[in-house]
């Protein structure tokens, strides 16, 4: 246990002079919880069922006691009966409680005084909030030992990034693992997501993108997935995750991920990492796709009052969008999981999108191993965060090279930049993809009449399609499906639908 902080001089002296003794404060704990818990196992063993699920050894304050239970756990996992007198060989050695007292008699008096088992769980959830309660203060104290004793080439904001993360792992601690679903039950949740599905008017299961060929073939963006979107530059990646971040945080909340799903609908969350952009630029991007006006002509001031009107209401429209965005550059992954759940924790978080990987860097030690070890830190520490916080992350990467070296320049997940940990840890890879900006690039001499003729009808063919190409997904079809970009604002569409291409590609 750890003692707590000194009493200054004056206070020593006012003491002395009362001549009482020293208060100090005890650490949170309740040792007759931890008795009658103990005594109820020994009465029956089957109240070990109802706490081992969130109960452990380390919870315990009193050290014999915790290691009763380990014992006691052990001995039960291993399907035998627990009584003082099957315990009584693994304690017979240890030290005395005092000189009138041994473990094994201790036992004893255990189960004489157990007097119920019904409020076996109370006792046991007390147990378990006292030992937070302990760790909390364990890690004020750690942070104020940190602040006074920090080594010069630790800056602060490593060590409040490490306490958020303690906290964060202390307030989570009981959201997961919640043991096995018997079958009835994880059939009347999936029976549930159908109906919810089908309350909503849609087949999707997931959040909706906006893009309706894209959720056909996803079903919404799914919860927990690590979702890659890949693209060579200029291919529209940022444009298509800020049409997607805009079209989610403008509707609201599936009604299972609310905190009260009877309640009123609550708005979408969505927290955008803008490593390369600043906050200003991507807004004044989003204005562009939404007002529909050339992004370069805001910039420079150059339009005139209907377009002045329109960027207005844009603005006013997308006022009441949950998107929150984070401009800084080259952070950690340790940082932007940090920062992702304090986002998560104060305003609810919906979906996460990160701009791009290869601007994320790792920690040293794996970036002194090389940048395919960084990368492979990078996307499973990725993973691992949408699957805390339960929300579909899409991550933007870069393509390699190797890509303009084809004729057929539609990207394949071999095309993935710097490591293979991006294909193996997504759940989804989509690739965007628009023949037009190389068909563009191929203008023959304008004096070769018919190989010029040639181009403009194939460039006419492709001109304003984005495609869209899912090369994994774990729970789904793979294939492509065809959107509509216009370029003079970065911004995609849904294919009229009565266009040819419009629907699913080749799969």
């Amino acid at each position: 246990m750890k003692q707590h902080a000194l009493l200054s001089t004056d206070q020593l002296k006012s003491a002395a002079q009362a001549d009482e003794p020293l208060s100090f404060r005890q650490v949170p704990h309740n040792i007759e919880a931890e008795q009658a818990l103990l005594g109820a196992i020994f009465v029956n063993n089957e109240v070990m069922d109802r706490v081992s699920d969130f109960l452990r050894p380390e919870h315990f304050y009193d050290p014999l006691h915790a290691n009763i239970f380990e014992t006691i756990q052990q001995l039960i996992f291993a399907s035998k009966t627990v009584t003082p007198t099957t315990l009584r060989t693994f304690f017979e050695n240890t030290e005395p409680i005092d000189d009138d007292l041994t473990v094994p008699e201790y036992l004893w008096r255990l189960a004489e005084n157990a007097t119920t088992i019904i409020n076996a769980r109370d006792y046991a959830r007390t147990i378990h909030d006292l030992a937070t309660r302990r760790k909390l203060i364990n890690i004020g104290e750690d942070m104020v030992n940190t602040a006074y004793d920090s080594p010069v080439d630790q800056p602060p904001k490593v060590q409040v990034e490490e306490a958020e993360k303690q906290l964060y792992s202390i307030a989570e601690q009981d959201k997961y693992g919640q043991g096995f679903l018997d079958f009835p039950t994880a059939m009347d949740q999936a029976i549930e997501v159908a109906n919810n599905a089908r309350m909503r008017g849609s087949d999707l299961s997931g959040l909706p993108s906006g893009l309706m060929d894209l959720d056909d073939m996803m079903g919404g963006l799914q919860p927990s997935d690590l979702i890659i979107l890949a693209g060579r530059p200029s291919m529209g990646k940022t444009a298509l995750a800020t049409n997607i971040a805009v079209n989610v945080a403008s509707q609201k909340r599936l009604q299972r991920f609310q905190e009260n799903p009877d309640g009123p609908a609550e708005p979408a969350v969505v927290g955008f990492f803008s490593l390369e952009m600043s906050a200003e630029q991507l807004a004044s991007r989003i204005l562009s796709e939404q007002a529909e006006i050339a992004s370069n002509k805001i910039r420079r001031g150059k339009i005139d009052e209907e377009e002045m009107r329109r960027l207005v209401l844009a603005s006013q429209s997308l006022s009441q969008a949950h998107l929150f965005i984070d401009q800084t550059g080259g952070i950690s992954i340790a940082q932007l999981a940090a920062r992702a759940r304090k986002l998560k924790r104060q305003r609810g978080l919906d979906l996460l999108i990160v701009d791009y990987i290869q601007l994320l860097s790792g920690s040293s030690a794996k970036a002194s191993a090389g940048r395919v070890q960084e990368i492979t830190e990078i996307t499973t520490g990725l993973k691992a965060l949408a699957k805390e916080l339960e929300v579909p992350l899409i991550a933007l990467s870069q393509l390699s090279r190797q890509v303009e070296q084809r004729d057929d320049k539609r990207p394949q997940l071999s095309d993935l930049r710097e490591s293979g940990s991006i294909e193996q840890d997504a759940d989804v890879v989509l690739f965007v993809f628009r023949e037009e900006y190389y068909v563009s690039r191929r203008e023959p001499s304008i004096n070769e009449v018919e190989a010029h003729q040639k181009w403009q009808t194939e460039l006419e063919a492709v001109q304003g399609i984005g495609e869209v190409i899912i090369g994994k997904q774990r729970h789904g079809p793979t294939g492509s499906v065809r959107l509509q970009f216009t370029g003079e604002f970065t911004r995609f569409d849904n294919l009229d639908r009565d266009h040819p291409l419009a629907g699913r590609g080749e799969q």
